[in-house]
This record gives C-alpha cells, structure tokens and sequence, in this order.
C-alpha cells in the first residue's frame, strides 16, 4: 500500500456502516438482503477488483456500488438472484435490502395470519413453520427433565438431613 492510498475504517453502504478493512464481498455480506452470490455478482458486474479491501474504493467507486445496491435490476442478473419475486403486492421481481426487508417480512406474516393459513397459525402461537420436529426441539423456556432432577435432589437432601436428625 502506498502513502497516498488511505484506507478507511468505516465506509457507508445503503444506510449501514460497514468495516472498510474487509474484503468487498465479506463486507457486501453484512447488508441485510445480500448474500454471497449477489455479493459476487454486484463486484463482477462494476467490474470491481475482489481482493481489494472496501476501505480501499474511491468515492465514486463507492457510489456506484450504492446506487447498485439499491437498484439491482439495473444490473440485469437472473431474476432468481432477487429475494422477491414475483411479489404479492406488484407481481414483478424485485430485491429488497435492510430495513425495508424486516418491513415486508413482518407484512407477510401478517397476511398469513389474516388469512387464517397454518403457516399463519404456526407463527401465531410461537411454533414451527416448516414442519420440523416439535416434540424435542424448539422448546422455549426451562428445559423438560432439569426441573424434575433438581427436585428429586432437594427432597433426597431433605430426607437425609431428616434421618440424621433422628
């Protein structure tokens, strides 16, 4: 690195303050609606250097990448990179990131429990959603079985202290 190329710490992305000492595509990964893949095809598509580190980016480049960021259909990746597609509301393909995306995830509960579905239900009492297992997973709150040991323990105690009180 030469003294001319400063490398900064915190770089701001769509609204989220990311660690600038990162690489590109680990640092991509910490926006909420961005995974590898579309970490990877992002950096390929503004034909970025990968193992340059984010703090390393010009501002311009750093603009780029937002505007990316937040208008991913412009970069014309294959509709099954998007986390929604065909949307309920508009019926087109579209990528939501960070706070929008815990916005239209609670609305999406919200329909499902409105409209009486068992997935509906399920996330209405708390439950499994998917069908996993539910007789020994999943269990909220003190576990089955330490309460019944820690008893049998207690009254154990007592009944020797009692006999050798006798």
């Amino acid at each position: 690195m030469s003294s001319s190329q400063s490398v900064r710490a915190i770089v701001r992305v769509a609204g989220r303050d990311l660690n600038g000492n990162k690489p590109l595509v680990a640092a991509l990964r910490d926006i909420r609606g961005i995974n590898f893949s579309l970490a990877v095809a992002i950096i390929r598509a503004l034909r970025l250097d990968p193992s340059k580190r984010l703090g390393m980016l010009t501002e311009q480049q750093v603009q780029s990448l937002e505007s990316a960021i937040n208008n991913i259909k412009a970069l014309n990746l294959p509709p099954w990179m998007l986390n929604r597609r065909k949307d309920i509301e508009t019926g087109q393909d579209r990528h939501v990131i960070e706070s929008e995306l815990i916005l239209t995830i609670k609305q999406d509960i919200e329909r499902e429990k409105n409209a009486n579905s068992w997935r509906g239900f399920r996330h209405s009492l708390g439950l499994k959603v998917r069908g996993q297992r539910t007789r020994t997973t999943g269990r909220k709150g003190m576990t089955v079985g330490v309460r019944k040991k820690a008893v049998i323990q207690q009254q154990q105690q007592q009944q020797k202290t009692e006999e050798a009180q006798k």
